[in-house]
């Protein structure tokens, strides 16, 4: 809409509560903010991605109003907007769930009051003098420029001028304040009845462990307490979910202490379904053109950076081991060894590969792919399960092509990634698009030249939109080495996983002077192309668990059939047909154990088995046996022989849906 006359974005949308802030030109604004003739604006609707972030960003204000008002000797933090909520920093002393509960009651309040949220631009010397008594503010104003989406801190300020948000009264006198950048919905009547305090934590200042210890209010906030519910369902049915959880539960995996976080050991049953996926994907790679190789797991510093991971990656890579160094009978250095690090990605030495002998334009493109386990530094309050480990098993590949070669290499590994995905069960999904942040204040993260990076991110770009998926931008969260595709995948529950990735890296053949010899006998430089199609192991193992909350498809599952006599003296027979099942390959548990029948048909159960098999007199009498599915249906008196063809069709079938009887 373009506007004839000055007005402010409450006079085009104050009565519509579905609108809290309008675009104005590329930037997001209060509605408070007046307007010229002739500026273009556009509504940003409550439930957009901005418009939660807005109201949520809100609702921190809010809090952390309420907590100051309850605790008056609280200092403020950061408080920025998260998926699906936000969080507030305090340094206070350690809150209590009555706190938390106190703290929603005074929210509740505030709401009512219905506060305006009023924006005023300060100078640097008026922001010290106003919020003198907030030391963590007066810390940010001091370093404004060092302001990151990392830490939350540019919600607060950036580089351009500082701003207050004011909670003003209905008769005018300010309630409270905060440093902070906006914009916020235009009072707190706005959040109405959607949302909720979670939980607290402990924290550090700018998430940084050698600084000051604060308390973290957790929060949600949703456009109607129909979503706030809705939410909190879907928490419920994530953590029924959860795979830490049911990872005990079905024994597939654990973690000890004594071997560290983040480093996982898969049990006789996980270790099933790894293997079913490393032999599924070993195969696919190869039907696709990749060559099998191996590489070792450490390697001398010095290769890392020629990659350029050193500096660039340096804060994901273990420290270095001095290796082969010499020393004397009492341990005293001699002689200076070389330094070693464990490896954290496998395409330093896939390029190694590549360089070993002389390559023609003939040979390419030359897909190289391996099982390589790599070694990342992630903090031990990042590790999480098997979806943030520290220990990750890639099925890692690269391409090395022309430059003509690359768009079509990317929409092979493209196609192939998403025929996986579908595979395995996965099929609501989206492209991110990872660019270079071209803002400047990341550059330095990024090598190579501005052409360089405009070519691959114009055909990753358009390969992604080819594919008539839903794409997305991540600006700046691109590799150092060049932009990417990213393949967001939507679990069974609606939740959002990053999955595979698609990577453009112009940078690695020319750190390692990669050549092939072109038809014209000229020596020409590869494109080289990542790719990685579960991404980890592990981390894919994570999402399949919650997917399908532990009841895995038949083919993949760890135990396909769950074999249990009606009594001891059915023994016999049921393990002739356990037999039969084997011999064809199927996974089987034959339950003789002394459990009474009832208990053992609630461990199958447990166990989550897509088959249970059952024997009784009338079943051996007949040569048959029972069936009992995950859906609780049954299927009696089913000849042998015609039990096991159903099993083995079905498992070879490799469908995702659970048997029922009806099949």
């Amino acid at each position: 809409m373009e506007l004839t006359g000055t007005t402010t974005g409450l006079d085009l949308f104050g009565q519509d509560r579905s609108v809290v802030a309008m675009r104005l030109g590329n930037e997001v604004v209060d509605l408070q903010r007046e307007l010229s003739p002739g500026d273009e604006v556009e509504p940003v609707l409550i439930d957009s991605p901005e418009g939660l972030s807005i109201l949520r960003h809100s609702a921190g204000h809010v809090t952390a109003q309420a907590l100051q008002s309850l605790h008056v000797d609280a200092k403020l933090g950061i408080g920025p907007p998260i998926t699906d909520g936000f969080y507030y920093d305090f340094q206070t002393s350690p809150l209590t769930p009555e706190d938390l509960k106190a703290i929603e009651k005074k929210m509740g309040e505030i709401v009512k009051a219905r506060q305006r949220f009023v924006r005023r631009a300060v100078s640097d010397d008026e922001a010290r003098q106003e919020l003198s008594n907030e030391p963590f503010k007066l810390e940010l104003i001091e370093q404004k420029s060092s302001a990151s989406d990392d830490d939350g801190s540019s919600v607060e300020v950036g580089s351009g001028e500082l701003t207050i948000y004011d909670n003003v009264l209905r008769d005018g006198t300010v309630a409270w304040k905060d440093l902070c950048r906006g914009p916020h919905v235009p009072h707190t009547g706005y959040l109405g009845n959607g949302w909720a305090l979670t939980r607290t934590s402990a924290a550090y200042w700018r998430g940084d462990q050698r600084n000051a210890g604060l308390q973290r209010v957790y929060g949600t906030a949703w456009p109607s307490k129909d979503e706030l519910q809705a939410y909190r369902t879907r928490l419920e049915e994530a953590a029924k979910r959860d795979h830490r959880r049911l990872g005990t539960e079905l024994d597939l995996f654990s973690f000890h202490e004594i071997i560290g976080s983040g480093l996982p050991l898969f049990h006789p049953r996980g270790g099933v379904i790894k293997r079913a996926m490393e032999d599924y994907v070993r195969a696919r790679h190869i039907e696709e053109g990749f060559d099998y190789v191996g590489t070792p797991h450490i390697a001398k510093e010095e290769l890392f950076y020629t990659s350029g991971h050193l500096p660039y990656y340096a804060d994901g890579m273990f420290p270095p081991l001095l290796e082969d160094a010499e020393r004397d009978d009492q341990g005293n250095l001699v002689k200076g060894g070389n330094a070693y690090r464990l490896k954290a990605m496998n395409c330093p030495m896939h390029n190694l590969i590549f360089s070993s002998r002389g390559r023609s334009y003939r040979e390419l493109p030359l897909r190289f792919f391996e099982f390589g386990t790599v070694y990342r530094d992630e903090k031990s309050g990042v590790v999480q399960g098997l979806t943030r480990v520290r220990s990750i098993t890639q099925d890692d590949s690269h391409s090395y092509c022309t430059k003509e070669q690359a768009p079509e290499e990317v929409r092979h590994l493209l196609r192939f990634v998403l025929s996986l995905l579908t595979d395995f069960g996965l099929t609501d999904v989206a492209l991110e698009v990872s660019t270079r942040d071209e803002d400047g204040k990341k550059k330095d993260k990024f090598i190579g030249s501005d052409e360089q990076w405009a070519e691959a991110t114009e055909i990753l770009d358009a390969i992604a939109h080819e594919s008539g998926l839903p794409v997305v931008a991540d600006p700046g969260g691109a590799a150092y080495y060049g932009p990417k595709i990213s393949i967001q995948a939507k679990d069974a529950i609606g939740r959002i996983w990053q999955m595979s990735t698609i990577q453009y890296d112009f940078n690695q053949p020319e750190r390692f002077d990669l050549q092939y010899t072109a038809s014209d006998g000229s020596h020409q430089r590869p494109v080289m192309i990542h790719s990685a199609k579960f991404g980890s192991i592990e981390r894919f193992m994570g999402v399949l668990i919650e997917h399908y909350a532990g009841a895995f498809p038949a083919w993949l599952s760890p135990v396909q059939v769950t074999a249990i006599p009606v009594a001891a003296e059915f023994d016999e027979y049921l393990g002739g047909v356990v037999d039969q099942l084997r011999a064809q390959g199927v996974r089987v548990d034959f339950d003789t154990s002394d459990d009474r029948f009832g208990k053992k048909i609630r461990n199958a159960t447990k166990d989550k088995a897509p088959f249970i098999l059952i024997a009784g007199g009338d079943d051996r009498d007949a040569g048959s046996v029972s069936f009992r599915f995950r859906d609780g249906s049954q299927r009696n008196s089913v000849p042998a022989d015609e039990a096991v063809r159903i099993i083995v069709d079905f498992i070879e079938s490799r469908s995702n849906e659970s048997p029922t009887a009806g099949e």
